[in-house]
């Protein structure tokens, strides 16, 4: 059965920089918001926010993803001032207990990138891959941090009335829109070596479209990025069990497994990061589907 051959590379944040290829690296989730699809409400509260922070760090994450806006489908957006106010004092308590911790901030504002990174964050990442807010890019080069591009087709309120994709649409898109983020930001000055691509499942593609994304995901390499990829817990995951009858209605144990399956796939594609709300399953997750690269 072949395997992706995952390509080795060097990416550059804001005062170090992390080795992607030799083994896959988890980026844990931490949602300090009300209304995100899988743990809305959950890490709300300041201290319950940096204690989940402080235990997914103990459990292998190598960097913390924290968001403070919802993009789920529908959302309704934030000010970057309400978005700063729920994430400046988690990032803060986060970096005083473990300063040697890689926080990444999960905004589309450059504002809020601009706070977080001054405050100690090392990475951006951006679900809208810089299109969103004019300034993103610009801000990212000035602040020499590392940036993920996603790739995502309109903003979440427009998700559900976008015009279809058949099945063999829907990877070269993502190849194609992907090529030019990464284009427009070099072009504004972010770092090459900064970059790390995410084909944004669940962003503008509906249920079923993600799974040609997932099953030719090595078709992303051809890009000459590392690759990130984020499939916990996404509604196409759960839709496909639903349909096939497995599991109990909404079953978290059943979506915890798929997730699992999927995070495998995707490591056996050649995605270097895994972007996941269950470190401690994705660390095993990562431990067999490299060693199976190994002899790739």
């Amino acid at each position: 059965m072949p395997f992706a051959v995952r390509a080795r590379f060097r990416w550059r944040l804001r005062t170090r920089t992390l080795e992607l290829g030799p083994r896959t690296l988890l980026m844990g989730i931490l949602n300090v918001t009300p209304d995100s699809f899988a743990d809305g409400g959950k890490w709300l509260e300041r201290d319950r926010a940096v204690g989940h922070a402080l235990e997914m760090l103990d459990e292998g994450a190598d960097m913390v993803d924290l968001g403070g806006e919802s993009t789920r489908p529908n959302a309704t957006g934030i000010s970057p001032a309400e978005e700063q106010a729920r994430v400046r004092p988690v990032l803060r308590a986060v970096l005083r207990a473990r300063p040697e911790a890689v926080l990444s901030i999960d905004t589309h504002h450059a504002e809020t990138a601009r706070m977080a990174v001054e405050a100690g964050a090392e990475i951006v990442n951006d679900v809208s891959g810089h299109l969103w807010d004019a300034e993103m890019a610009a801000a990212c080069a000035a602040l020499g941090c590392g940036a993920v591009l996603m790739h995502t087709r309109g903003r979440p309120q427009e998700w559900r009335g976008l015009p279809g994709l058949a099945a063999e649409e829907v990877a070269p898109l993502v190849v194609r829109e992907l090529e030019a983020r990464a284009r427009e930001a070099i072009a504004a000055g972010v770092a090459r070596e900064a970059i790390v691509l995410d084909p944004g499942f669940g962003f503008g593609k509906v249920m079923g479209e993600n799974w040609p994304l997932l099953g030719r995901f090595e078709e992303l390499h051809g890009l000459g990025f590392p690759l990130l990829a984020g499939v916990s817990r996404k509604g196409f995951l759960g839709r496909t069990l639903a349909e096939a009858g497995v599991g109990a209605t909404g079953s978290a144990d059943a979506l915890a497994e798929a997730t699992n399956v999927a995070n495998a796939a995707a490591i056996l594609g050649g995605a270097h990061v895994l972007r996941v709300h269950d470190v401690g399953q994705a660390r095993v997750v990562a431990a067999i589907a490299d060693r199976l690269l190994d002899v790739v």
